[in-house]
Order: C-alpha cells, then structure tokens, then sequence
C-alpha cells in the first residue's frame, strides 16, 4: 500500500513514524528526505537529524542526497515492513556533517579542523562554527543529475527495526562510498555508552569518532528513551553530534561503506526504562 505518511506504534510512550515527502522542515536539511522518525509521547524526537536509515552517495566529483521519493506499506505479524525508494537527486554543496565536501581543498581544510576538535577536546564547537561561516562553507542542496535511487526497507517487529539498504539501482561510476545515518536531536538524546564501558555527555561524544566496539547507544538523561545499534561489518560505524541553539541539532550513530555493497543490512534496537 502506497501511502504519504505512516505511524507504527511501539508502545503506549513511543513510536516510529516516516514520510514519503521531506517533513519533517527542521533547520538546514529542511528540504531533504529523512529516514524512520523516533517520537515519544506524541512528540517527535528528530530534531535537526536525519532518522534511522538515511542514504548518502559519496562520488568523486559530488555527494548525493535525495529529496524525493515513494512509501509503501505492508503490515506483518506483531509489526510492519516499510519500504522507501530514495531518489539521489540532491548535492551537498559545500558541506555535511563536516565530511563530505565536493571541493577538495574546502574538504583537506575541514578535515584539519575536524581533527584539532577530535584530538583537543578544550576546543569547543561554536568557535570551529564561527570560522568556517566566515571563510563561506555553508549547507545547500541544489538538484543535480540524479545518480539512481536507493531501496531501504524497515522490518518492524516489537522493539527491533531491521534496516536494509539496496544499492543496486544506483549509478556505480566515480562511487567512493556510501554513508547510512542514524540521527536524531541532540537535545533530547545526551548520553552516549558502548560495550567497552565508555560514557560521554553532550560535546563530549565528539565531531565523528570511529566505533571500535561491538554496539553503543544514545540516551535521554533519565535513559526513558534511547536507541542501540551494533557494529557491522564492512562498516565502519561512527558516533556525532552538534548541537547550537536555532542552527544546529543532531546526534547519531552513522554507517561507513567504503566499498559500496549491493546491499547492506543491520538492526536498531529501541530502549526504554524497562529495556535498556
């Protein structure tokens, strides 16, 4: 069933909902498509994210987003599958989550500053925001040539959504890789830990640090919601987040293919009080 908008209830607090158009319009990537939507309460959680299972084409002369698509639905025992064609018919232009500039020299520059935020944590995210807004790096997303369309299926059972995407339908030439991001608001979702012990806050769960062990989560402070996903390989997974008031609102634990699969396939897990 073809549909423009879906709410799959996971209990009487949460729930997953996704749009075939480009809602919701929060900040800079209003005009893009989003993945799976995290609410509770009623209220959704995305923020400036881009939902769970949000496709980026990294080719060599542009990075591809979308902004069209089409949504069907069908239900199954105790859930439903969802299905979503992203069309990659979006560029970056000049930037992304600070990694994914089409010029280089811009992106040998953004990588410096991405590295001194790594590596010094006394430096904090507003100033490193200030610079590149004067030296003009900024978040546009014209149309270009689409590059194909990506397939992402959701399979909702409980607390469990398997994610896969298809990469078949998508141009091969010039691809470097591929990025599937999991995101939502760093406001609401503070408190990041992993299997190895490590337990970050806010700033502290850094720019776009690689993931060495076998799951991590983000949490609210009071841990009443939150999300798990585990290290997948060929994947290399990475954790993120920024957070400026009115600009600036996402958190997430992202994907990294550096070698684009015909399809690739992992698992979320939803958290609460009763299910950390």
């Amino acid at each position: 069933m073809q549909v423009n908008e879906y709410t799959f209830d996971i209990s009487e607090s949460q729930a997953l909902r996704v749009y075939a158009d480009t809602r919701p319009h929060n900040l800079k990537i209003a005009d893009l498509q989003k993945g799976l939507v995290l609410l509770h309460n009623g209220i959704e959680l995305v923020g400036e994210g881009t939902g769970f299972g949000l496709p980026i084409l990294i080719y060599s002369d542009e990075t591809c987003f979308s902004a069209s698509s089409t949504l069907h639905i069908s239900p199954i025992k105790d859930g439903c599958v969802i299905v979503k064609q992203f069309f990659m018919d979006r560029m970056a232009r000049n930037s992304f989550r600070n990694v994914t500039l089409e010029n280089h020299s811009i992106r040998s520059l953004m990588d410096h500053f991405a590295n001194i935020y790594q590596n010094h944590p006394q430096f904090k995210l507003l100033p490193v925001k200030a610079l590149t807004g004067r030296i003009g790096i900024g978040k546009t997303f014209p149309q270009t040539i689409p590059r194909g369309k990506v397939q992402v299926t959701w399979t909702i059972q409980n607390r469990q959504t398997t994610i896969t995407a298809n990469f078949k339908h998508v141009t091969k030439t010039g691809l470097q890789k591929a990025f599937i991001l999991n995101e939502q608001a760093a406001h609401f979702f503070r408190k990041y830990n992993d299997a190895s012990g490590t337990q970050l806050l806010d700033a502290k769960i850094g720019a776009w640090n690689p993931i060495r062990t076998e799951w991590a989560t983000l949490k609210t402070l009071d841990e009443e919601v939150g999300f798990r996903l585990w290290l997948t390989p060929p994947s290399l997974m990475r954790r993120g987040g920024e957070y400026l008031q009115g600009s600036l609102d996402w958190v997430g634990l992202d994907y990294e293919l550096d070698s684009v699969p015909d399809c690739f396939t992992y698992h979320i897990e939803l958290l609460d009080v009763l299910h950390k």
